[in-house]
């Protein structure tokens, strides 16, 4: 029973953590400071990070900073290099140009250039994504500003029907609360054709309307207010990811907005692991800024 208690405990300190770093990855993240605010040494708060996520933390804080690069520099074609190295929290031009060629093969300005569509490519090719029959440009789109809300989450790696049992698990939550009202959110950390499905970090949410949860171990994050534009679509597991790459490749660059590091997510009104054909009803929300 200790044990247990220990490694929820521990579960909920680092989820809590990496949801810290994904709100402040534009920032300096010190960890001295969050350490101390914690209340246990810096080396204690690595060893609990690497257990319950498989990775260091210094090493989780430079792959989301570039992940979240690969996209800014695609989407938003009027900040300089410059100006999306700060957005992903690097302080120097030189180090970003030379920790982004050395995770890419390419330097920021050839990927912004066209280099970023052999590497998409690559990756699709890899992940064996099927190419999607719907035409997204005919989508039903708006733009709405979200408020914020408090959500419970169990997070998963990678984008594969493996995640099935996420929802699952979500679910039973539901039901041993006896939630009644609730939204069901999937968030899209990464982009799966930048990169491989395994390596994505997805996120499966319960938000609760008008409840009182007492009964919980899940961790909470907060869906943060924000600008969004948002598409409304029915289909199948690939159309969510051809439509992530549309959005970015095609759409982004082209809209008059840009994307800022706020990650995007499908509220669903049907989820495609609770359906019976594996179809999804839902509303893709993409966070933006006005240019």
């Amino acid at each position: 029973m200790h044990k247990k208690i220990t490694n929820l405990k521990h579960g909920k300190l680092a989820n809590d953590l990496m949801s810290y770093i994904y709100d402040n990855i534009q920032t300096d993240i010190n960890l001295d400071h969050i350490s101390y605010e914690l209340g246990i040494s810096k080396c204690h708060l690595h060893k609990i990070f690497k257990e319950q996520m498989g990775s260091a933390i210094y090493e989780t804080i430079k792959s989301i900073r570039l992940q979240k690069a690969s996209n800014i520099l695609i989407t938003n074609k009027y900040s300089t290099i410059t100006e999306v190295s700060n957005m992903c929290g690097y302080s120097s031009q030189t180090s970003f140009i030379r920790a982004f060629k050395q995770r890419f093969e390419q330097t920021p300005k050839f990927w912004r250039n066209g280099g970023y569509k052999k590497y998409s490519n690559k990756i699709v090719e890899s992940s064996n994504i099927k190419p999607s029959n719907i035409d997204f440009s005919c989508l039903e789109q708006s733009l709405i500003k979200v408020v914020p809300r408090m959500a419970y989450y169990i997070r998963h790696k990678g984008y594969s029907p493996n995640y099935k049992q996420v929802w699952e698990k979500m679910t039973a939550w539901i039901y041993t609360n006896e939630i009644q009202e609730y939204e069901q959110i999937g968030i899209y950390h990464d982009n799966p054709t930048l990169t491989v499905l395994e390596e994505c970090n997805y996120v499966a949410c319960i938000v609760p309307k008008n409840e009182n949860i007492t009964n919980t171990n899940l961790p909470k994050l907060e869906i943060q207010e924000c600008l969004c534009v948002t598409f409304k679509i029915e289909g199948k597991q690939q159309d969510i990811l051809m439509l992530i790459q549309w959005v970015y490749h095609e759409w982004l660059p082209n809209s008059g907005y840009e994307t800022i590091t706020i990650p995007s997510y499908m509220i669903f009104e049907e989820n495609n692991f609770s359906s019976r054909d594996g179809a999804f009803k839902g509303i893709y929300h993409v966070p933006v800024k006005y240019v």
